[in-house]
């Protein structure tokens, strides 16, 4: 290929990732919606740029950790389609056995150590893999994906001083949508910021347009191959908007109406499709992505309709068991 055809088909590359997760994440929507679904959602819909654009320069060794909002991280590194469905609808064939659900999907067949209900922590086991890959001499690294309220959280300082001390392969990637929940999070915020807390620690950070794919891609090329490279940990700072409220049942009224309409003129997916036009794909071609995106997914929820569920007995499975306490009677 000519460089201009490299560049393109990286470029489809990021457009048909991006268009799986909201596809995936507007079916589980649908779902959820139909009753289909128990429990809230947390969807990325507006953020999938950061995901893909990380992802794509991540191997199939390289680990990842998410939060409570990781369907996006997890199709992006390569989790299957029907086993995240059938997790979310709670069926015997998900990635967790149907006993994680929407906030706890992990596949380490291709490094997903797990989405995480708990706000900043997946910062503390990315660092223990990292330190674990080191340990065995892999030059394998690890992306830890947060929102912007993780910095506020004591897991945030821990793993970033443990990784800065030991100079660990960690790519810590702050999606910063602004809101923690329900809550600006500039208004829980001191100082100046996470930059500037990553800096304070020995962390360098590097701040990029979350919303533009071929920006995430390029910053994420260049800081995955310096951590492989043993210069340690690194942070991208990637600013973007989640269009949809906190919840799968929030419907985000707490929000001014104008940001939304601003935020969806400005939302990663269309932006790619505009650059591609540009670069001579045609609008047939994408809407052929586009629509392959959604009959995958509305495949995979017919399935998990249809798919069996746990046996009760696996309930006890999995479990952490350290035996009766000594002296018990």
């Amino acid at each position: 290929m000519t460089r201009t055809g490299d560049n393109r088909a990286r470029l489809i590359a990021l457009y048909t990732t991006m268009c799986r997760i909201r596809a995936f994440e507007e079916t589980a929507l649908a779902a959820h919606k139909a009753g289909e679904i128990p429990g809230p959602l947390h969807v990325s819909i507006g953020q999938e740029a950061v995901a893909a654009g990380i992802c794509l320069n991540l191997r199939r060794d390289d680990r990842i950790t998410s939060n409570h909002r990781g369907h996006g991280h997890a199709l992006a590194k390569g989790a299957g389609v029907s086993g995240m469905m059938e997790e979310l609808f709670g069926r015997a064939g998900g990635h967790c056995r149907g006993k994680g659900g929407s906030m706890h999907i992990a596949d380490f067949s291709v490094g997903m150590l797990g989405a995480n209900g708990v706000v900043a922590g997946g910062i503390p086991i990315a660092v223990g893999a990292a330190q674990g890959l080191k340990m065995l001499g892999s030059d394998a690294i690890v992306a830890c994906f947060f929102g912007d309220g993780a910095i506020n959280r004591g897991p945030f300082l821990e793993g970033l001083n443990w990784a800065a001390l030991y100079r660990l392969p960690v790519l810590f990637v702050c999606e910063d949508n602004g809101v923690a929940a329900f809550t600006a999070t500039a208004s829980v915020t001191a100082g100046p910021g996470v930059a500037a807390r990553a800096e304070s620690l020995g962390v360098p950070c590097l701040s990029v347009d979350g919303n533009n794919a071929a920006a995430v891609d390029a910053a994420a090329s260049r800081l995955v191959a310096e951590i492989r490279g043993g210069a340690g940990p690194q942070l991208l700072h990637a600013t973007t908007y989640r269009i949809t409220g906190h919840t799968s049942s929030d419907p985000a009224a707490w929000r001014d109406p104008a940001d939304v309409e601003a935020a969806r003129a400005a939302e990663p997916i269309g932006r790619l499709r505009a650059r591609l036009t540009e670069e001579g794909v045609s609008l047939a071609e994408l809407d052929s992505i586009r629509g392959e995106a959604m009959a995958e997914m509305s495949a995979a929820r017919e399935a998990a309709l249809t798919a069996p569920w746990p046996d009760p007995a696996v309930a006890w499975e999995d479990v952490q068991d350290v035996g009766a306490v000594q002296g018990a009677a």
